[in-house]
C-alpha cells in the first residue's frame, strides 16, 4: 500500500496559533467594557451637572428659608420685648451670635433653637412654621 499523506498536519503547521486569537479577542473586549464604562460614566456626570443647573431655585428657596428663620427670631423677640443682649444671657451664647441668627448668616443649633423657642413662649414646631409659611408665600 501507498503512502498517504497527512493533510490535518499540514493545516495545523500552517494555521496562526490559538493562543494568538485568544489574546487578541481579550483585548478587542477589554477595550469594548472601558469604552462603555466610560460612556456611561460621562452619561451620569451629564445628569447630574443638568441637574444641579436646573435645581437654582431650590437653592435660592433654601437661602430664603435661611433668612426667614432669622426674621421669626427677631421678630418673636422684638413681640416679646426682648433685647439680643438679654437672648443671648438667657441662652449663654454671645450678642455677636444672636445677631448672626437673626441676619441670616448662621442659624442656630437644635438645643438653642428649642430654647429660644421656650425663651419666646412658643414651641420650636411654632417657631419653624412660621419659617414654612414664609417659604411657601
Amino acid at each position: 500500500m501507498g503512502s498517504t499523506y497527512d493533510y490535518t498536519r499540514e493545516i495545523t503547521e500552517t494555521t496562526t496559533p490559538v493562543g494568538y486569537f485568544t489574546a487578541s479577542y481579550a483585548i478587542i473586549l477589554l477595550a469594548v467594557i472601558l469604552t462603555i464604562a466610560f460612556v456611561s460614566l460621562m452619561v451620569l456626570l451629564f445628569r447630574a451637572l443638568r441637574k444641579y443647573l436646573r435645581s437654582s431655585d431650590v437653592r435660592s428657596e433654601k437661602a430664603a428659608a435661611k433668612i426667614s428663620l432669622g426674621e421669626a427670631i427677631k421678630e418673636n423677640r422684638t413681640r416679646c420685648k426682648m433685647t439680643q443682649e438679654f437672648v443671648s444671657e438667657h441662652l449663654g451664647v454671645s450678642r455677636q451670635a444672636v445677631s448672626k441668627w437673626e441676619n441670616g448668616t448662621s442659624d442656630p443649633s437644635t438645643s438653642n433653637l428649642i430654647a429660644i423657642a421656650k425663651l419666646f413662649e412658643i414651641s420650636a414646631e411654632e417657631l419653624l412654621k412660621a419659617v414654612e409659611n414664609t417659604k411657601n408665600e
